[in-house]
């Protein structure tokens, strides 16, 4: 159990070996070489932007460490200024830099006595100018709009030019986006994953805090949806603070637990305080057992370890500092019931719980969630996009398999997945023609590849899931159907095939697959491919393709036992103290 100061010196803990590293003039934090889309230069000032949502949470609420406020406050200064050697720069039109404004209106928002009122007027002046550049050009059309809605409640907060219609505008484009039963899509396009809870409602939660009094109407609305997306939003934790790894931007880590910190700042007892506190503690407890750091201290682009091959393309050295989004909870004051209460487990859940507004039917077992899925896909093709959206299943234990290429099953990343050998490479399934889910099922129809098309039926059983695939072909083919990845310890780890199943086990748990034709057959992925373990096996089974109708029943089972519950990272995995 801890309490506020063991949360504030976990954040400071993680701040403190980047100090060294904030450029000459304070504007930039360089933290490597590896390259994002945006330049080297944003990709600086992004870290140097998103640090704050830790450090002025922790400031508001009571943190007497200033060792970085001078930095932050000539940053500020030379970052704006169109004279200095490190100004951040004129805008364009979906521009990173926008994204990185949140954190800083966030700072002027809250502390403003400590970021805004100890600048000289021309600093004033220039800052103000460069944050309202946002007016003035597009943002995506997802989750990006509220950046301009936070930047225009800073700048007017401080008394500065803003726009009240680039506000509404932005507030109008985020009500399209809603589905009902408290989710949004991340715009009007079919994914629904993290950008829902870290981004949306995150930033919705926000203009509730400073808007209360001025829009109570607006800010009642999204306080209320928050409190009914959290009912199915907690299916994504399991108990021991592991929440399901699916879509993209994963390299956030446990931004995972960002919306209940915000609805904590905001007021909103979407459950006891207890829980609340609970499932951010156990979070972080989670992500602070991860190999996430350098051997210099410094969060890395990876999931449980460190892995560029799982990352977007917008994935800077420092963009895994959105994580600290989380430390919302430390601006609230002492007297708080948030401290006052002692952490509690989740609340009784049900074993399997449909969620349709997620496209998910989602199996809630003791440490472990799975969620079967069909229907997402992103519109734009972000790296992997098939692995983050489009498995049949995705755990919290085992994570999930990114590609190196679809030439080879050892590269090609198949695990939950039906993967059809043709023309020299592997393809799986992507987009989805048709599909619904329901508390029984998950139905899809897609196609792989042109000449071929599937139905297939998931249906949660004890311990796994069985599948039922109708495959119409017009080429012959070879297909595998693949079960959850399992950590490959090496000589640790047993592999066996009988007739038409695998199985991939040790002492702690298996990883099993059996169909009703074909053979079985174990994949043992090439290194790092698997965003929990480094290291994996994939138990599928393989079967020839005819043209035609082909029929298949399979089924994919993968637990640990009770006692000795696994936890990523290392060359293998570790097992709870």
């Amino acid at each position: 159990m801890k309490n506020k100061a063991d949360y504030q010196k976990m954040l400071l803990d993680m701040i403190e070996p980047l100090k060294e590293h904030y450029s000459k003039g304070c504007a930039g934090l360089e933290l490597g070489t590896t390259a994002a889309g945006y330049g080297n230069k944003t990709a600086a000032m992004e870290g140097f932007s998103r640090v704050l949502w830790g450090l002025v949470s922790y400031w508001a609420g009571g943190g007497q460490d200033e060792s970085l406020l001078k930095t932050y406050q000539n940053g500020l200064s030379t970052g704006t200024d169109p004279q200095s050697a490190e100004y951040w720069g004129d805008l364009h039109n979906k521009d990173q830099r926008m994204v990185e404004m949140a954190a800083i209106s966030y700072g002027l928002l809250m502390t403003p006595e400590k970021l805004w009122e100890p600048l000289g007027e021309k600093e004033k002046t220039n800052l103000a100018d460069w944050l309202y550049q946002i007016n003035l050009y597009t943002q995506a059309d997802n989750n990006w709009q509220f950046f301009k809605v936070i930047t225009n409640l800073a700048l007017k907060s401080v008394g500065k030019r803003w726009s009240r219609e680039q506000v509404k505008d932005a507030m109008d484009r985020y009500e399209s986006f809603y589905l009902g039963n408290g989710w949004y899509s991340d715009g009007l396009r079919p994914q629904k994953d993290y950008y829902t809870s870290f981004g949306i409602h995150f930033y919705c939660l926000l203009y509730a805090r400073f808007m209360e009094k001025e829009d109570p109407e607006r800010a009642e609305l999204f306080k209320e949806r928050a409190k009914v997306f959290a009912k199915t939003f907690i299916y994504w934790f399991d108990d021991e603070g592991k929440a399901l790894p699916f879509g993209r931007s994963l390299t956030y880590r446990f931004a995972q637990a960002a919306f209940f910190s915000a609805c904590a700042l905001a007021g909103v007892e979407c459950f006891p305080w207890g829980v609340i506190k609970g499932i951010i503690e156990r979070n972080l407890d989670y992500w602070m057992k991860q190999p996430i750091f350098d051997n210099g201290g410094v969060l890395t682009v990876g999931y449980t370890y460190p892995n560029l091959l799982m990352s977007e393309s917008y994935n800077a050295v420092g963009s895994p500092y959105w994580a600290f989004k989380t430390f919302l909870f430390l601006a609230l004051l002492d007297g708080h019931p948030f401290w006052q209460a002692e952490s509690e487990g989740l609340p009784e859940l049900k074993e399997v719980c449909a969620v349709k507004e997620c496209d998910m039917l989602i199996c809630h077992r003791r440490h472990q969630v799975t969620a079967l899925t069909a229907g997402q896909y992103p519109v734009m093709e972000h790296p992997h996009a098939a692995e983050k959206y489009a498995k049949f299943a995705y755990s919290s234990v085992f994570g999930f398999c990114v590609p190196r290429s679809y030439h080879q099953l050892e590269q090609a990343g198949t695990d939950c997945m039906l993967a059809f050998y043709v023309h020299g490479m592997y393809y799986v399934r992507r987009k989805c023609l048709e599909y619904h889910v329901s508390e029984q099922e998950v139905y899809s129809k897609w196609s792989p590849v042109e000449g071929i098309e599937v139905e297939t039926w998931l249906m949660p059983v004890r311990g796994g899931h069985k599948r039922r695939h109708r495959i119409t072909s017009s080429v012959a083919c070879r297909a595998y159907d693949c079960g959850f990845s399992y950590p490959n310890c090496m000589e640790e780890t047993n592999q066996e095939i009988k007739g038409r199943s695998a199985l991939v086990s040790d002492r702690n748990g298996m990883s099993r697959m059996e169909a009703d034709m074909g053979e079985g057959v174990v994949i043992t992925a090439l290194p790092n491919m698997n965003l929990i373990f480094p290291n994996v096996c994939i138990p599928a089974v393989c079967f020839d393709i005819q043209p035609g109708v082909t029929e298949v029943e399979s089924l994919a089972e993968a637990e640990f036992t009770d006692e000795e519950i696994v936890i990523g990272g290392g060359n293998c995995y570790a097992l709870r103290d």
